[in-house]
């Protein structure tokens, strides 16, 4: 028999497509997972809301009509229409939680594949930052060669002007008459 859990499922660029940014979060919509899952978006829905206590407001949260409508105009999927209210969108939490209240092995298999994307994603971010700092850190470095070559230039400017200007020297000793 074979492991449904190796087994993959969707490919990783349908689901990446299916996260998105709001409110600072990584989160997937009601709609997106339900597809995924194979079941009807309110078969998905009324299992969340049997099980609400599970849910917490970092796990899953509804959409306002402002950030429905802004995530809508800026992704233009046909698929979104006709919804009466804002969708229910779900953290990285609430998408693991969700294998707890759908129980088939399609559920179970596509929980475990999304869990494995966001750890992708997160590795990705942190090896994104771990690069940003570093650049920062060269910068700053030419930054200060930069300062320190300035600064020789500056004093063999001095030591040419020096050279080519010499100031007159006292004599010591003995004077001439």
């Amino acid at each position: 028999m074979e492991n449904m859990s190796n087994k993959l499922t969707i490919p990783e660029e349908v689901v990446i497509g299916k996260i998105y940014y709001i409110k600072d979060l990584k989160v997937m919509l009601d709609s997106d997972l339900a597809e995924l899952y194979e079941v009807e978006t309110r078969v998905l829905n009324q299992q969340v809301k049997r099980n609400r206590d599970r849910f917490p407001e970092d796990f899953m949260f509804q959409l306002s009509e402002i950030e429905w409508e802004v995530l809508k105009s800026r992704n233009r999927s046909p698929s979104w229409g006709g919804r009466r209210k804002p969708p229910y969108v779900f953290t990285e939490h609430g998408v693991l939680m969700l294998s707890s209240v759908l129980n088939s092995k399609k559920a179970i298999a596509v929980n475990i594949q999304i869990m494995r994307i966001f750890t992708k994603l997160r590795e990705m971010l942190t090896d994104n930052l771990h690069m940003k700092l570093e650049i920062e850190e060269i910068k700053k470095k030419i930054s200060n060669q930069s300062k320190n070559i300035e600064l020789v230039f500056s004093y063999l400017d001095e030591l040419v002007d020096k050279k080519d200007n010499p100031e007159p020297r006292k004599q010591i000793g003995y004077k001439k008459k």
